[in-house]
């Protein structure tokens, strides 16, 4: 075992933990990136084959980097995931792949994040984990007929994973959607789930370009936790998913995707629908979203919902500690791309004003600052397990 000690640990170097970086090597931070992935990008590269950003790529590009190509061009999960890599190299941000933080704790006035082999030591710690970490499925699927093959979206890759016959999609979010449409030029498709709405309009035509630049100012400052709206969006977001981006309800009738309500059960090994109706599929996809993993970090940070209790990432209980990347966690646009930058220079001037009053003359370490905003606690369902685009 190994110690190293060092002034703050970034764990995750996905875009919320390489956005902090990015503000962290300009305030010339000591710093390091821990991820458990081999290659900075890999959270991406493990979704589905034809996934694509609901984002444009002037929206997708991190602090300091704009995103290569058509600014309305919307990315593949390769492409964003090579963006991703390319950044972390641009910026020579200290990132450690393949080092799993297995667990956090507090030593003396700091922390201390186990990982295989050794201990790091840090003043300040920011967890930018990831939001979508541990997927999850209805207990009832251990039921189902050993027979039907069963996927998480997590898991899925392409159309060439499941067997001939009917599919069953449970979850009518966009992964949900996006998954049935494409299953169905290959299967006969049943998607179940409530349908959670639609954004009315194509964003990929060109004459979609200014409401969706309206949407994203909206998003980005109208729909924060500082607005009434804001907070009554932020608890919808957290129990539902949000509405249908880029496949309409009218794609999926035109594919022939057949409705059916809520599945809440097993019959003889089949999956059962809200009405009763007994499903007979060969195969059921799971886009029923994540929970997040807090289980590794050994701190009394979060909430009755599960949730970490933060201020707009500042955990005022511990102080040094932080978090990053969580859904909703300043403005619906925290869990997008393009809204994680804004975060992530919050957190880092913060982290900055407390480190520089721990090293003033009379400053005590880990004195949190004095700024106010709104306590994020509030109670919610997981999220649909779609990537923040």
């Amino acid at each position: 075992m190994t110690t190293e000690r060092i002034d703050t640990v970034v764990v995750g170097a996905g875009q919320a933990g390489l956005a902090i970086g990015f503000h962290l090597a300009r305030r010339g931070r000591p710093f390091v990136l821990l991820d458990a992935h081999e290659r900075v990008g890999d959270a991406w590269r493990q979704r589905w084959d034809s996934l694509r950003l609901f984002t444009p790529a002037r929206y997708d590009a991190l602090p300091g980097s704009r995103f290569p190509g058509s600014p309305w061009a919307f990315p593949s999960r390769e492409e964003f995931s090579d963006y991703l890599e390319r950044y972390a190299a641009a910026h020579a941000l200290p990132v450690r792949t393949g080092t799993r933080v297995r667990r956090l704790a507090r030593e003396g006035s700091g922390f201390v994040a186990e990982i295989d082999g050794g201990r790091l030591l840090a003043d300040h710690v920011v967890v930018a984990a990831g939001f979508d970490r541990l997927p999850q499925t209805p207990a009832f699927s251990t039921e189902l007929e050993p027979s039907i093959t069963q996927v998480h979206s997590a898991e899925y890759r392409n159309p060439a994973q499941l067997p001939d016959g009917d599919v069953l999609v449970v979850g009518a979010g966009n992964s949900g959607a996006d998954i049935a449409l494409e299953l169905s030029r290959t299967h006969q498709v049943h998607l179940s789930g409530r349908h959670p709405g639609q954004v009315p309009f194509r964003i990929e035509r060109p004459s979609s370009r200014v409401p969706s630049l309206l949407v994203f100012a909206a998003f980005s400052h109208v729909l924060t936790t500082r607005t009434p709206m804001g907070r009554r969006a932020r608890a919808q977001v957290l129990a539902h998913s949000g509405p249908l981006i880029r496949v309409k309800t009218a794609d999926l009738a035109a594919a022939g995707v057949h409705r059916v309500p809520r599945v809440v059960g097993v019959r003889d090994g089949l999956p059962v629908t809200d009405d009763g109706r007994t499903l007979s599929v060969s195969s059921v996809v799971w886009c029923t979203g994540y929970r997040p993993d807090h289980s590794w970090i050994d701190l009394p940070v979060l909430g009755t919902d599960g949730l970490p209790v933060h201020e707009r990432g500042v955990c005022a209980s511990q102080p040094g500690l932080y978090f990053l990347g969580q859904m909703f966690q300043y403005s619906l646009a925290s869990s997008m791309i393009h809204g994680v930058g804004r975060d992530a220079k919050y957190v880092a001037d913060h982290l900055d004003r407390v480190a520089s009053r721990s090293t003033a003359p009379g400053g005590r370490l880990g004195r949190p600052a004095s700024d106010h905003p709104e306590r994020h606690q509030d109670s919610g369902a997981e999220p649909t397990g779609v990537p923040a685009a």
